[in-house]
């Protein structure tokens, strides 16, 4: 079910469709902060790190044009600060979907991500009508971590080995919200400061699990 990329606005934020000329100003961005962002950035085991960015960018029209992806720049004040991809859109049943998003380190501090998340949850729960949206988060991630916290996203478990990220796989913390627990929508309820302050709380058990390492070969 393909369906329109939109344009959304919330004060200084916009999340826009990313356009395959967007790819020089993006990987300009990504090779500036490769330090900031490389500690999360997703791998491929079994293919050599790319930063063909332009061929990435039709990659996500190509999925979104499928119907299974919603791929925004995420712009403050005008300047490209980072990206937001909400993917894994799932239909029927299930009707689900993942965030994911990065923004340059410069743009760190000014409520960008969680305003952006914000948008593209709400978005998905009030027009495309999910019922669920889910993100993970690696347990060293602490600024990712904030913004869950931030939006209320409850905590619902531990992934052991999760997602290939710079360079080996990770344990990742579950995060999801389901469209009944929001009738006034995300952002709303950030802004009037009704977010739940344990929803985002991981269990005790999980945070020393993450802390070890998960046996491999046996051993």
């Amino acid at each position: 079910m393909p369906f329109a990329i939109p344009t959304l606005h919330e004060g200084p934020v916009t999340l826009r469709p990313i356009r395959v000329r967007d790819s020089k100003n993006l990987e300009r961005e990504l090779l500036e902060n490769r330090a900031w962002l490389r500690a999360w950035e997703a791998t491929n085991p079994y293919a050599p790190m790319s930063f063909d960015t332009r061929a990435s960018i039709r990659n996500l029209l190509l999925n979104a044009r499928a119907g299974h992806g919603l791929p925004f720049v995420l712009e403050y004040e005008g300047e490209l600060a980072g990206q937001l991809n909400v993917s894994s859109v799932t239909w029927g049943s299930l009707s689900s979907a993942t965030i994911g998003y990065w923004v340059g380190q410069q743009f760190a501090g000014k409520s960008i991500t969680p305003t952006a998340v914000a948008l593209a949850t709400d978005y998905c729960f009030t027009e495309l009508g999910l019922h669920r949206m889910e993100i993970c988060i690696r347990p060293e991630n602490a600024p990712s971590l904030r913004v869950v916290g931030k939006l209320g996203f409850r905590y619902e478990g531990l992934r052991r080995r999760f997602i290939h990220i710079n360079g080996d796989w990770r344990d990742h913390f579950c995060f999801a919200l389901v469209a009944e627990e929001l009738p006034q929508g995300v952002l709303r309820r950030w802004r009037e400061g009704l977010v739940p302050p344990d929803a985002a709380l991981v269990s005790p058990a999980d945070l020393a699990a993450s802390a070890r390492p998960l046996p491999t070969n046996g051993r």
